[in-house]
């Protein structure tokens, strides 16, 4: 009654939304469909109130840590605001465990801001060679601020995922690794993607259908020698590291407690 009061006076609440996706619910549970261009609508505002719903769920679950009583009750076409849904309620669940997962893995690969400090002795080596830098803790950091600085950061950070896959040997944390990492590295579709000839795309692809933690072993090494013939020679040659010699020699030596 109160609805039909809030449709004549035209006042197109919240309340009156979700009155409305009610109905709509019930008819398809009775078999019934509005017909014509009032069912285009009702689907419209229906779609409109479960996206709304889904959202103030999600939301309430993040403020308060849990999940409502009655979404285990609820039916899968109940998209009203004053219920959850458990298709809902689980779903995200599961998509919050695979992102705390993958970050949590995330966290355990080098981030060229936490780096430590290199030492003038530890930075006068890397000119040695390529294997030198990339042996520092210190040395791959700042490499890594040179790379960010050429927009070709994810070089690194592909050779750092690989590096941390190899270490894991649960097996399903392996697979969701790899397919993490392809997606963030290898798909055409990521911002992030190396570049990587045809034959070791063609590797991957077969890798894929069994991964392992040296899935990505043939495009880890051809980035590995990318960085090693292109950006290394640069970073030597740059001001960048320079500067870094020229700060770390001014720098005055450390006292011993």
């Amino acid at each position: 009654m109160q609805c039909a009061v809030l449709f004549c006076q035209g006042v197109w609440s919240p309340v009156l939304w979700v009155c409305l996706s009610c109905i709509f619910s019930m008819m398809l549970c009775l078999g019934l469909q509005p017909m014509g261009s009032e069912r285009v609508e009702m689907r419209k505002r229906q779609m409109q109130v479960h996206q709304e719903a889904a959202a103030s769920v999600l939301q309430t679950q993040h403020g308060m840590g849990n999940t409502p009583t009655n979404a285990s009750n609820a039916c899968c076409f109940c998209w009203c605001c004053c219920c959850s849904c458990s298709c809902l309620t689980v779903r995200a669940e599961d998509e919050r465990i695979k992102k705390n997962t993958y970050e949590r893995r995330a966290e355990e690969i080098e981030n060229c801001d936490d780096s430590p400090k290199p030492i003038l002795e530890d930075a006068m080596t890397w000119t040695m060679s390529f294997e030198r830098l990339m042996k520092s803790s210190a040395g791959r950091g700042c490499f890594r601020q040179f790379l960010r600085t050429e927009f070709s950061e994810e070089n690194m950070m592909f050779w750092l995922a690989c590096e941390e896959l190899k270490k894991e040997t649960n097996k399903t944390v392996v697979e969701e690794k790899v397919r993490q990492i392809y997606k963030d590295f290898i798909s055409i579709l990521s911002p992030k993607e190396v570049s990587l000839d045809s034959r070791v795309r063609d590797v991957i692809n077969k890798n894929m259908l069994e991964p392992t933690s040296r899935t990505f072993e043939d495009a880890q090494q051809q980035i590995y020698t990318l960085m090693q013939r292109d950006s290394y020679p640069r970073y030597m040659n740059s001001t960048a590291y320079a500067e870094l010699l020229q700060d770390l020699a001014e720098q005055p030596p450390a006292t011993e407690p």
